[in-house]
């Protein structure tokens, strides 16, 4: 814990300025987007949100601009991960050793089964009822190069949201004397709120999904097996979507 008066407001004011430029930002943006979808006429199921969509007109462009993106996403982990390492901090302390363990791997996998299907099923549910958008994974076209674009967005989203929100907030919360509880509670909120775009699944979903995954990192101080466990979430949800549309026609 840092006691030291302007050591603390140094602490506040980077948490602040990362996730004003960051997914704090998006949370903004995701709950000003959730507005609109309850404003228009119709119910939240009429409506659709893409999840990955086109950038250009022009193929190799497109491409350029989705890899830009996921590059975007990284940097802003990297940005995290360099914050803490200029404070004295080093990545094996946050639970990112160079080399990923088989247990890593396990608790990864292990975790993506826990989030996924409930999580699906919850989603599945709330957009019957009305209660979120129609979520489409993807709307890029059928090219060599969406599997590998999809793949690395799905890593950026994961390696930005659980270092931000986990191995660089929690850790900030933590020298700020905040108790794990409430450090957790803050973090899954805003990991909530950045999904608010997709209605009351992506917000409750998201919830329970920070509450699970930083309860793992308290307990652990293993960081890799969240990113790995996100990362598959996403590449299942991404890619399977893809594969699976044009067999599945009942899908959102």
């Amino acid at each position: 814990m840092v006691t030291d008066n302007g050591q603390r407001r140094a602490i506040v004011v980077e948490v602040v300025i990362v996730f004003a430029i960051t997914l704090g930002l998006s949370a903004l943006r995701s709950l000003l987007s959730l507005v609109e979808a309850l404003l228009r006429a119709g119910a939240l199921s009429d409506q659709q949100v893409a999840l990955n969509r086109p950038q250009a007109e022009i193929g190799t462009i497109d491409l350029l601009m989705q890899v830009l993106g996921a590059g975007q996403l990284i940097a802003w982990g990297a940005l995290g991960l360099y914050l803490l390492w200029r404070a004295g901090f080093k990545l094996p302390e946050i639970g990112l050793p160079l080399r990923i363990g088989g247990r890593d791997v396990g608790i990864g996998v292990g975790l993506t089964a826990l989030i996924g299907i409930p999580g699906l099923v919850l989603y599945l549910i709330s957009w019957r009822l009305g209660l979120s958008v129609a979520v489409v994974p993807s709307l890029l076209d059928e090219t060599w190069w969406r599997p590998v674009t999809l793949t690395l967005s799905a890593f950026g989203n994961a390696f930005a949201e659980e270092v931000l929100l986990v191995g660089f907030l929690l850790t900030r919360l933590r020298q700020l004397g905040l108790s794990a509880n409430s450090s957790l509670l803050i973090s899954s909120l805003l990991r909530g709120a950045y999904h608010l775009y997709q209605g009351a699944a992506g917000f409750f979903g998201n919830i329970v999904m920070g509450l699970i995954f930083g309860r793992v990192w308290q307990r652990t101080n293993r960081l890799w097996p969240l990113v790995l466990a996100h990362t598959l979430l996403d590449f299942i949800a991404f890619v399977g979507y893809a594969l699976l549309k044009p067999l599945l026609p009942w899908l959102p």
